[in-house]
């Protein structure tokens, strides 16, 4: 069966790299395991600005490859991959990947979330070229140039006002014929002279040489097609969990987020969740990073209480 782990963690993101820290600094004995690219979104992102302290050098790459070194030399095992099971009744937690069989006292959760494409051409070619998910993130990118919010929700209305802080204009693009946002959002977003509305229109392509420079757009009533010159596509059509894994064995809300108090506790004994696959107000690489520190701290607390 081989050794076995104090705590092993799902996801090597900023919050599973900060878990990994943590714990292995207070000597427990600690496994990362990612199933693909070390350092989750924050990896594809060209400039964490907003990360504190990151001012020098401050790709996502760079400072999410120096999370993982730091959780190594504090001790950390890191391992690439793919977790396609797990046991979590009982004190001692199984974790299956498609290479081996792990055991563990506790299990941290920090496997992350996607943000839903838009799924046009132009999208993923285009990513960190002019596609941006993340307004917090890149807005300040787009300062006195024109910029497209696709989506009609809570979110998009939110980003879409938050960009005109920065953009020249901000042209919202919405499928429906009436924002799905709350009213208070709404009246913000109608009363502000830098938006504009797209109704009953969907993004077909995103175009340009290197860079976004303009997309299509469809009318989904007339089916008429037109072009819009853009700097920038920013995409709010949702999040998704990435939780399958955790379906049927950890509590979870309607949209699949992992359900935890303040102290990161699911609904079994022994096994946190950290970061964006939970349910929380901020999904940032700061408060990601902070989930995986309490995470670690409280299933530390846990292996003392239950296991020493």
């Amino acid at each position: 069966m081989g050794d076995l782990y104090d705590i092993i963690i799902i996801g090597g993101g900023p919050a599973g790299l900060s878990a990994g820290l943590y714990a292995a600094r207070s000597k427990a004995k600690t496994l990362i395991l990612e199933k693909g690219k070390w350092g989750g979104q924050a990896a594809t992102t060209e400039e964490l600005e907003n990360y504190p302290g990151s001012m020098e050098r401050p790709t996502g790459p760079e400072i999410t490859a120096r999370m993982k070194r730091q959780a190594e030399e504090f001790g950390a095992e890191t391992k690439v991959d793919a977790v396609v099971k797990m046991e979590l009744d009982g004190e001692i937690k199984k974790v299956i990947t498609e290479n081996a069989e792990y055991r563990s006292r506790t299990v941290i959760v920090a496997t992350g979330a996607k943000p839903r494409l838009l799924g046009c051409p132009g999208e993923l070619e285009f990513r960190g070229k002019g596609v941006s998910y993340c307004a917090t993130c890149d807005a300040d990118f787009f300062t006195d140039l024109r910029v497209v919010v696709a989506g009609g929700g809570d979110s998009a209305v939110q980003e879409a006002i938050y960009l005109t802080k920065f953009a020249e204009t901000v042209t919202l693009i919405h499928r429906r014929d009436e924002l799905r946002a709350a009213k208070s959002l709404q009246d913000k977003a109608f009363a502000n002279e830098k938006m504009s509305f797209v109704w009953d229109s969907v993004i077909e392509e995103i175009k340009g040489d290197g860079i976004v420079e303009k997309v299509v757009v469809k009318n989904k009533k007339t089916g008429e097609l037109s072009e819009i010159e853009t700097d920038g596509v920013f995409v709010f059509v949702g999040y998704d969990p990435v939780s399958e894994l955790v379906k049927g064995l950890l509590e979870t809300d309607e949209k699949g987020y992992i359900i935890t108090d303040d102290e990161m506790h699911t609904s079994v004994e022994g096994v946190f969740a950290a970061g964006d696959v939970r349910k929380k107000l901020l999904r940032q690489v700061v408060t990601a990073a902070a989930d995986g520190a309490i995470a670690a701290v409280k299933a530390e607390h846990y292996i003392a209480e239950k296991f020493e």
